[in-house]
């Protein structure tokens, strides 16, 4: 029996190398050679790391004192580096995985003009590695699923809904105010914008979207928080076959959790539907579960609507928050547009309410809101995955190609904007809802075509409802501690957060 034992971990640990061999070196050498007769060209990859090595090259750790607004090379300096010899479509690669890097807004015009919206798909990749944070919400999705979903999703965020949440944003923002005011009293004027105003959105959404109270809030806050960290901020190696073996300790860490924060929105989902107001309470998850109720035959399952609970945590609290940080920070930058806003605000609102019809009167605000998401936007890429092959001038872009949009590059393209594109001018937003870019494509601060953010009108209404209650408070100054390093942790951040002066009016 041990003669017989031997072969067969011969045979074993021969077919382990060949699986080894063809998933890190053959099936991509067989996909580069592919990609190279389809037309396109890129940085060399070495498999089974691809380009990894070059991206993962550590630029200077330490903020800088120079406030520039040219952020491209800073946050993206390998697709900086890598434009500048292969222009602005390229195949880089992900270990095994090849990506179709686009920062040229024609090209990906003539494309999506090819593909309806529900037949793009997502980078696999991404999915499995993002799964603990996402599941299978609308962001991941895709086909009919995809469909189905936006269905069932869509009248959560309908006007009346929207007015619903409007008190609870206004509470939450007065708390937050309340706390400012005690800590300058106290002496200490420097504040950390970025920190309190996250907080401040994760509790918004917490009880706006679904009911939860601030404990609860928080917990899920602090661990989507948390697993964002382990995600993004480790060595890692997405794309590479058996990559997450290399980390176990971190893969195991964002499972656990992801299973954690499922375990609570689960809790109160399940509370919700017990109640027997459950379906009629005006939030996000009310609506979400009235109108899971009433579509026959597209209902979206308990573990369905968890994770678009976690995509809605999380989506809803980043991409607010992160806008309403950076506008604060170009505010105290320029005091010229942080009076001009605060004139419009005592002009427009006065003593009115803050509805929806009189926010929308803020035009200045609006323009401000659209240059600081063409300069920090705060979803700084798109994804996409061809599900067929798509055919764009003399090229071919191969059905399971990876595509990765750089919106960055584009928002700080010089050829796009003109000589001033790293300059923060909203006026260029006055007449030109492109903001003066000379090409449709070339602003994508919600994505496009089908697939653009679902959320959009929620986050007009929370950005000009706590911006107009802080800046009716204060006037807002950059910190001499501030070190300004953007940098992507999923969404575009300050690196070292955001401190700022601020005072009492």
């Amino acid at each position: 029996m041990e003669f017989l034992a031997l072969p067969l971990v011969a045979i074993l640990v021969l077919f382990l190398v060949l699986k080894l061999t063809f998933s890190w070196w053959v099936s991509p050498i067989q996909k580069h050679q592919k990609l190279k007769r389809c037309g396109f060209g890129g940085p060399p990859p070495s498999f089974p790391l691809g380009n990894i090595q070059e991206m993962k090259k550590k630029k200077s750790s330490s903020g800088s004192s120079n406030l520039t607004h040219d952020i491209h090379s800073t946050v993206f300096p390998y697709f900086s580096r890598w434009q500048s010899s292969y222009g602005k479509v390229f195949i880089y690669w992900l270990g095994t995985e090849p990506f179709l890097y686009i920062a040229d807004p024609e090209f990906l015009n003539k494309m999506s003009t090819e593909v309806m919206a529900k037949r793009w798909g997502k980078p696999s990749v991404f999915k499995n590695d993002r799964e603990s944070m996402f599941g299978k919400g609308l962001v991941m999705v895709e086909g009919a699923e995809w469909v189905r979903h936006r269905h069932v999703i869509a009248p959560a965020f309908s006007p009346l809904n929207l007015k619903a949440m409007r008190n609870m944003m206004i509470e939450s923002t007065k708390q937050m105010i309340d706390r400012w005011v005690t800590q300058i009293n106290s002496g200490n004027h420097e504040i950390d914008v970025e920190s309190e105003v996250i907080s401040t959105a994760g509790k918004i959404i917490a009880r706006s979207s679904f009911g939860m109270n601030d404990e609860d809030g928080s917990v899920v806050f602090e661990k989507l928080r948390a697993l964002q960290r382990t995600l993004f901020k480790t060595t890692r190696y997405v794309g590479v076959p058996y990559g997450k073996c290399f980390n176990v300790k971190k893969s195991l860490e964002a499972k656990k959790l992801g299973n954690e924060i499922d375990k609570l929105l689960l809790s109160v989902i399940t509370a919700r539907k017990k109640s027997n107001k459950g379906c009629d309470q005006q939030d996000l998850l009310g609506s979400l579960l009235k109108e899971n109720h009433q579509v026959d035959g597209k209902k979206l399952s308990t573990r369905e609507l968890v994770d678009e609970c976690k995509t809605f945590f999380f989506g809803g609290h980043e991409t607010t928050a992160l806008a309403i940080s950076w506008t604060l920070f170009l505010l105290a930058m320029h005091q010229d547009w942080q009076i001009q806003l605060r004139d419009e605000i005592r002009e427009v609102i006065g003593d009115n309410e803050l509805d929806i019809k009189v926010l929308a009167k803020l035009k200045k605000m609006k323009w401000v809101m659209n240059e600081v998401l063409r300069l920090y936007p705060p979803a700084p890429n798109v994804q996409r995955q061809a599900r067929e092959n798509i055919q764009v001038d003399n090229l071919t872009v191969p059905n399971g190609t990876n595509m990765w949009i750089d919106v960055v590059g584009m928002h700080h393209d010089p050829k796009l904007w003109g000589k001033d594109v790293n300059e923060f001018r909203p006026e260029r937003f006055m007449d030109d809802v492109n903001g003066g870019c000379n090409h449709k494509m070339g602003y994508l601060p919600f994505g496009f075509g089908g697939r653009m953010c679902i959320g959009r009108n929620l986050t007009f209404m929370e950005y000009k409802i706590v911006l107009t209650l802080l800046l009716s408070r204060f006037s807002f100054n950059v910190s001499p501690n501030y070190q300004h390093s953007p940098s992507i942790m999923l969404s575009l951040r300050p690196t070292y957060g955001l401190p700022l002066i601020v005072q009492p009016l």
